[in-house]
């Protein structure tokens, strides 16, 4: 047998675009010859799977799953909304979900777990690509858990039983039974899918993003002519007031628009007699912060039939 270099292997990942262990195996197969390897990769689809991962991914779907006092999110994109609804398609999303829960969410080592019908989650994947014919990419993964209490599970436009287009999960930390617990972070899940907090509180909030805000606030104030002293304290009362409209407990929570979260979980600890404490929250909105690429779809309807668009 050949031996195999590290070279060839770099060689070949140019050539195909395919996965190093895939690579590795492809020149094993072929006894080190490049050309060989690369018509192999292709019969297995292995090559294909990997030109489409150079399309734009921004659909798919967000997975929820808990535990008891643990939960986790995954989000896995795909090109297209009509994958989403796809059964393959929502069966891995289901499936590396749970297995996340109790991996982790490092998606490093999720990629690398094994599959329930074996196979890691990445060879998985890349035999969906193949199958289904587009892009898909394990995005993200978050897993939250508390020594006691529960983490609740929500999902916003729900394509299917714990999987949609936001999923957040909740984590509140007490001895209350699950009838307090549940009902309550149901609440406030729904109010953090639709308030969209940037932290849980003002002190985790993104320092880059205060000190953002200062200088745009410094930048309005600074056009209304005071003195310098009274723009200090516009630009401090902005920050402060754009701190408390983005951190969770502080904003008034969506069903009444005025009580804030934190009143509304002490209400809730005092009603049931013991404590209660908000500890984490997880929100994925699907495709956040991925550009999107503008295509013309009758285009490349037309490129597809080969025909040529005047």
């Amino acid at each position: 047998m050949a031996e195999i270099t590290a070279a060839a292997v770099k060689e070949l990942r140019e050539r195909s675009g395919a996965g190093m262990m895939d690579c590795k195996k492809a020149l094993a197969e072929n006894n080190g010859d490049l050309e060989a390897a690369v018509d192999w990769l292709r019969t297995k689809g292995l090559a294909a799977a990997a030109k489409k991962s150079s399309r734009t991914a921004a659909e798919g779907l967000v997975g929820v799953a808990v535990a008891g006092t643990k939960g986790v999110a995954v989000e896995v994109n795909s090109q297209t909304d009509f994958v989403a609804k796809n059964e393959i398609f929502q069966g891995f999303v289901r499936e590396v979900t749970a297995l996340a829960l109790e991996t982790g969410d490092d998606i490093n080592t999720l990629k690398g777990t094994r599959m329930p019908q074996g196979g890691t989650v990445e060879d998985v994947l890349t035999s969906n690509i193949s199958t289904i014919g587009e892009n898909q990419v394990l995005r993200r993964a978050r897993r939250i858990e508390v020594s006691k209490g529960a983490v609740v599970p929500y999902v916003h436009n729900a394509a299917a039983p714990g999987l949609g287009k936001i999923g957040v999960l909740v984590a509140l930390e007490s001895d209350a039974g699950v009838d307090v617990l549940e009902p309550l972070g149901k609440q406030i899940a729904m109010h953090v899918a639709a308030a969209f907090p940037l932290a849980l509180d003002e002190n985790g909030l993104d320092q880059d993003v205060l000190e953002r805000e200062r200088q745009i606030a410094t930048e309005k104030a600074s056009e209304s002519g005071k003195p310098a002293d009274i723009i200090a304290k516009m630009v401090e009362g902005s920050v402060k007031k754009f701190a408390k409209e983005n951190a969770l407990l502080s904003q008034p929570i969506v069903m009444d628009g005025k009580t804030p979260v934190a009143d509304v979980v002490a209400k809730a600890a005092k009603d049931a007699g013991t404590t209660i404490v908000l500890k984490d929250y997880v929100r994925f909105q699907l495709g956040e912060g991925i550009e999107k690429e503008e295509s013309d779809f009758a285009a490349e309807v037309a490129a597809t039939a080969g025909l040529n668009k005047n």
